[in-house]
């Protein structure tokens, strides 16, 4: 028996409509998430434009270009940089300006841009950077025209000729002032410390006094201390001697300070027994108690009464008006003696002040020197005193010029006077004209000088023949053991040329004698035309070698014309 299959209970059989209606769901579902994703993805989409205010301006104008950058809130965005608009220089890029919609900004970046050159421009293609992917704008045509000139209403006028002009220093007054003010300060400091007349303090107006003076004024200042009051005997005693004692050997001529007591009175008494000195036995006994007294109380601790000590103060003082009284006067010729040998004195102080001045000065001069010579170098010093034309020329007032045509423009020390340049009959054929300009310094060998040829025809120069014909012309103007190096040279502006460079045996300019020197041709050019630059100058001079160097960094020529 064939046995029949049966349905499932738990399910029941699907229809040829049904698979029909689920796939028609399931691929509705498909075409709306498609729908969804293209949607997303045009709003994620950046949208880039550009324009500008114009397409005409004259040299020196601006052209405003604008970029418009559309994206998402969270995109970056990366502008051109510097001078990506080349042969249109970029004057100024102005802050991003950005404006918000919803969900999307818009930022927008002006330039500002210009030339000046006549003729038409293309302005590149720029990369915009989005997320890290490059977008590049439209280029455009920039067209650029000189400015008209009316000739008719102006009129023209030739060239004027060079004129010689007296060399001026504009400075001068400041190296005068400096000068002045520094020889003020010398002068008041040795007016100040050796030729013034200083105020004199107590003790020196004292020491001047006559000694019979100076002597009852220390008495009197002693008669005012407190010695006594404080028990110092030997204090009192020792400056009541000591003042004694220094009146008679000032006043008197008596050896008193090195003398012991009994000394001094025996010369004392022998001055009176000759009548040399007028003076009475009973003035010399009291004198000669009191020293005593003083030795007692200076080596004995011996201790008198107070009234004691006062009473040997007044006949101290006594005693000093009577050998005052009996020192006879001196005569004429001792007082003229006396104010010579006082003047000799203060010749002597004087002269003593001076040379200690001069000394000072010397000092400082010396000092100032030496610190400087260590500092700039003694070399700079010794010229900077003594003078040297090549250091004049580089502190000296600089010029920057163009010379010829095609010009050639550098820095020198003095502006470079024209050269007549007188062609040989051969190389009229080759050359169309030549313009030559130099300056060559009056000492040594510094020499600075350019050349500017315009060539017949439109073909390239050819450099190693000029090169041999600047060197043959410093060996006819008498140079030898010329040494050639040569190397590769750029311009500020990127401009190559070639360095020919080296050394040799070159003629002095005030003589026939062959010195050590240096020199140095840059050479340039193009299609008809040719340039040049040939520095000289002397070996082992480093005023010169900065010279060149700063001339050889200004350098620039024109190489299309």
């Amino acid at each position: 028996m064939q046995e029949i299959p049966r349905k499932n209970a738990g399910s029941a059989p699907l229809s040829p409509n049904c698979f029909k209606t689920t796939f028609k769901l399931k691929c509705g579902l498909v075409v709306i998430l498609l729908a969804l994703g293209f949607l997303g993805f045009s709003q994620s989409k950046p949208s880039i434009s550009t324009q500008v205010d114009t397409t005409y301006i004259r040299i020196g104008e601006q052209v405003q270009w604008t970029v418009s950058v559309e994206i998402d809130s969270t995109d970056q965005v990366i502008f051109p940089e510097g001078q990506t608009f080349s042969p249109l220089e970029t004057v100024e890029a102005y802050a991003t300006d950005t404006t918000r919609k919803k969900d999307r900004l818009t930022l927008q970046k002006i330039y500002a841009l210009t030339q000046f050159d006549s003729g038409s421009y293309k302005l590149p293609k720029q990369r915009i950077e989005i997320n890290g992917i490059g977008y590049f704008t439209d280029s455009l045509q920039i067209n650029v025209e000189t400015v008209p000139v009316d000739t008719l209403a102006q009129k023209m006028y030739d060239i004027k000729p060079l004129m010689a002009v007296d060399k001026t220093n504009p400075d001068w007054w400041k190296y005068l002032l400096g000068g002045l003010l520094i020889l003020a300060i010398l002068g008041g400091l040795f007016y100040w410390f050796v030729l013034r007349k200083k105020p004199l303090t107590e003790e020196e107006k004292v020491a001047l006094l006559p000694p019979y003076d100076r002597a009852l004024l220390e008495l009197k200042r002693l008669e005012n201390s407190k010695y006594l009051i404080q028990d110092e005997f030997k204090a009192y005693y020792s400056e009541l001697t000591d003042i004694v004692r220094s009146y008679l050997e000032e006043d008197a001529n008596i050896q008193a300070m090195e003398s012991t007591t009994g000394q001094l009175i025996e010369k004392l008494e022998l001055l009176s027994d000759s009548g040399e000195l007028e003076l009475e036995k009973d003035t010399i006994n009291q004198f000669k108690n009191i020293l005593q007294t003083a030795d007692l109380v200076k080596f004995a601790k011996s201790k008198p009464a107070m009234s004691i000590a006062e009473q040997d103060r007044k006949i101290v003082e006594q005693i000093v008006e009577k050998t005052h009284e009996a020192i006879p006067e001196p005569t004429a010729e001792e007082l003229m003696h006396l104010a010579a040998y006082q003047e000799e004195l203060e010749r002597k102080k004087k002269k003593k002040k001076i040379m200690l001045g001069a000394a000072t000065l010397a000092a400082l001069l010396i000092i100032g020197i030496t610190v400087a010579g260590f500092k700039y170098g003694f070399t700079y010093l010794k010229d900077s005193a003594l003078g040297n034309p090549t250091m004049e020329l580089l502190e000296g007032e600089w010029v920057s010029s163009r010379y010829g045509f095609p010009p050639i423009s550098l820095e020198t020390p003095k502006v470079l006077i024209r050269q007549e340049v007188k062609l040989p009959p051969e190389a009229k054929a080759n050359i169309n004209e030549m313009q030559a300009f130099a300056y060559r310094s009056a000492e040594g060998l510094f020499t600075v000088a350019t050349t500017s040829v315009t060539l017949a025809q439109e073909t390239e120069p050819d450099f190693s023949q000029t090169i041999e014909q600047i060197i043959k012309n410093f060996e006819d103007q008498g140079a030898k053991n010329i040494i050639t190096k040569q190397e590769e040279f750029n311009t500020i502006s990127g401009v190559k040329g070639i360095k020919v460079y080296g050394s040799g045996k070159f003629t002095a300019p005030s003589s026939q004698d062959l010195i050590q020197g240096k020199y140095t041709v840059l050479l340039f050019g193009g299609k008809g035309f040719q340039q040049y630059i040939i520095l000289t100058w002397l070996d082992d001079d480093p005023y010169a070698d900065q010279i060149v160097d700063r001339i050889l960094t200004t350098v620039e020529v024109k190489t299309e014309f």
